[in-house]
């Protein structure tokens, strides 16, 4: 039996895809905070489902019981609303890894895959990022949460054994989006269609990843590595800026004389890297090749958003 916490919210969906497609029995634990059941309902009763939270240690003790391997994803998913409620991060990322952990030590467990990101590097002076840079120097409660849960991990693999997966994304996009900067223009573009407003200078520069390439690539990781923690960046080995996605969904909306306007600053909020490229050698290694790359992946993922959300 696999665990996906956060199973119900955007990559974990896709990762419950993946593992029902590869036969796998899956129990799924969410808050549903932003996670939505819709997004699992396609598999009718194949998965289990349990809704609550990760700080309710009593169920997520139950959860885990005859569970193999832990793919460890429930988080904030919005680096934004760290800046209004300063301990969401705190409690939904470092708290609830402890949680899990503690949870896996009482039932034997020794498998977790972790949902790391490249906002744990801040503002890198190395590009392309690899996974042995430092000092890690993060910009944002999200990315100091995340570097949080990979040294609990690692540490609880030191002294009680097991294997770690650790993943740290690039900006992962696609289908069930829930949130982000596609996710926003859309809907920017749906209320104004004649006006697009862009955070920042709208050179802000970054690595995506489609969503189906995210999840095999994880899995992947972990049916093709063995050591005690496996560390990879995940990503395309490129990147796009948001002026590049703003011309796209633009081009997708086939809105015309649609006006670009930019409020200026090289960030779009607080706590938002300008520019992350993560180097992606390390996973090529592997043998793992991603389908798609930056510009392509977004333009897909436009075209995803555009058809669930609605331009109407």
């Amino acid at each position: 039996m696999e665990l996906v916490t956060g199973g119900a919210g955007f990559i974990g969906s896709h990762l419950v895809d993946a593992l029902i497609g590869k036969g796998k029995k899956v129990r799924v634990i969410d808050n549903f905070s932003s996670g939505r059941m819709e997004f699992l309902s396609h598999h009718n009763n194949n998965v289990e489902i349990i809704e609550c939270d990760l700080l309710d240690f009593e169920n997520v003790n139950k959860a885990m019981e005859g569970i193999e391997t832990v793919h460890h994803l429930a988080a904030n998913p919005d680096i934004r609303l760290g800046t209004e409620v300063t301990d969401t991060d705190l409690k939904q990322g470092t708290f609830a890894t402890y949680n899990i952990l503690e949870a896996m030590r009482k039932n034997n467990v020794k498998n977790i895959s972790f949902a790391s990101s490249s906002a744990i590097y801040g503002e890198a002076e190395e590009m392309p990022t690899t996974e042995k840079y430092g000092p890690l120097l993060p910009i944002s409660l999200y990315g100091a949460s995340k570097i949080a849960s990979e040294v609990l991990i690692t540490a609880w693999i030191g002294t009680f054994g097991g294997k770690a997966w650790i993943h740290r994304f690039a900006n992962i996009v696609g289908p069930r989006g829930t949130h982000g900067v596609i996710f926003d223009f859309i809907h920017k573009l749906k209320k104004t269609p004649d006006r697009l407003e862009v955070l920042g200078d709208g050179f802000q520069e970054k690595s995506y990843m489609s969503v189906g390439d995210c999840v095999n690539s994880m899995l992947h990781l972990i049916g093709n590595t063995n050591n005690d923690v496996n560390l990879f960046n995940l990503g395309t080995g490129d990147t796009c800026s948001v002026r590049r996605i703003a011309e796209i969904v633009v081009e997708e909306s086939k809105f015309r004389n649609v006006k670009i306007e930019y409020t200026g600053g090289k960030r779009g909020w607080a706590g938002d890297v300008p520019k992350t490229f993560l180097n992606v050698d390390k996973l090529l290694k592997t043998g793992f090749e991603p389908t798609r790359m930056s510009e392509e992946t977004i333009r897909d993922c436009v075209i995803d958003l555009i058809d669930e959300i609605g331009l109407k």
